[in-house]
C-alpha cells in the first residue's frame, strides 16, 4: 500500500466540515472506486503558514512517502509574511522531502484565483507575487502542478462556509474533483513505475 501525504493548511485539513468531507477523504474515495493501493493521510493544520508547515515537516518524513502533495502558503499571504521568506520555505519543503524520499512524486497545489475573487486591492502587488509563486516552484523542481484547488468555489457562496473563505462539504467535492484531475495521472505513472520494477511491464 503507497502512501499518499496530503500537507497544509487548513484548506486540506478540512476547517468546518467534517473528516469525510475534506479533500483528501474525497480522493481516497476515487482511489478505492479504481481499486487502487494508495491510502490518502491528511497531515492539514487549520492556521499554518509555510514556517509552520517546515517546522513540523520531520515528524512526516519518517513515515513512508510515495507521493507529497503540498498546498501551504495562503496564510502567509493573510499574515503579511514577505515573498521570498515563503517562497524559500517552500523550496526547503520540497528540498528535504526530495532528501529523505527522493522517489516521492511531488504535487505543488496553487493558488493562481483571478484577481477580482480575492478583492484585495489594499496589497496588489503581494497578491499578484504569491499568485505566481507556486508555478514557479513546481516549474523550478519538476513538480505536478494543480494551478487552483478553489476553482469553482471561491466567491461562491453556496459552497463555503459563512466565513466566505473555507468550502463546505459541498464545495470539497469540487476542491477534490480540481487535486484530482493532476493526481490521478501522477498516480497511474506511480503505479506503472512500481509494474515495471517488479517485472510485470
Amino acid at each position: 500500500m503507497k502512501t499518499i501525504l496530503c500537507f497544509g493548511d487548513s484548506l486540506t485539513a478540512g476547517y468546518g466540515v467534517a473528516p469525510t468531507h475534506a479533500y483528501p477523504a474525497l480522493i481516497q474515495q476515487k482511489i478505492e472506486a479504481l481499486d487502487w493501493k494508495f491510502r490518502v493521510v491528511n497531515a492539514g493544520i487549520s492556521g499554518d503558514t509555510t514556517q509552520d508547515g517546515l517546522n513540523r515537516l520531520h515528524t512526516w518524513l519518517q513515515e513512508p512517502i510515495d507521493v507529497f502533495l503540498l498546498e501551504l502558503g495562503v496564510n502567509d499571504l493573510f499574515r503579511g509574511v514577505a515573498f521570498p521568506q515563503a517562497k524559500a520555505n517552500l523550496q526547503a519543503i520540497v528540498d528535504r522531502v526530495k532528501l529523505i524520499h527522493p522517489q516521492a512524486q511531488q504535487i505543488m497545489v496553487g493558488m493562481e484565483a483571478p484577481l477580482e475573487q480575492l478583492q484585495l486591492p489594499f496589497f496588489l502587488p503581494q497578491v499578484e507575487r504569491f499568485r505566481r509563486m507556486h508555478r514557479q516552484l513546481a516549474e523550478a523542481n519538476d513538480m505536478a502542478f494543480v494551478p487552483f484547488m478553489l476553482d469553482r468555489v471561491a466567491g461562491q457562496r453556496h459552497l463555503n462556509l459563512l466565513d466566505g473563505v473555507h468550502p463546505n462539504a459541498a464545495g470539497y467535492q469540487l476542491v477534490a474533483e480540481n487535486i484530482w484531475t493532476v493526481l490521478e495521472d501522477v498516480l497511474a505513472q506511480t503505479r506503472e513505475t512500481v509494474k515495471v520494477l517488479n517485472g510485470k511491464g
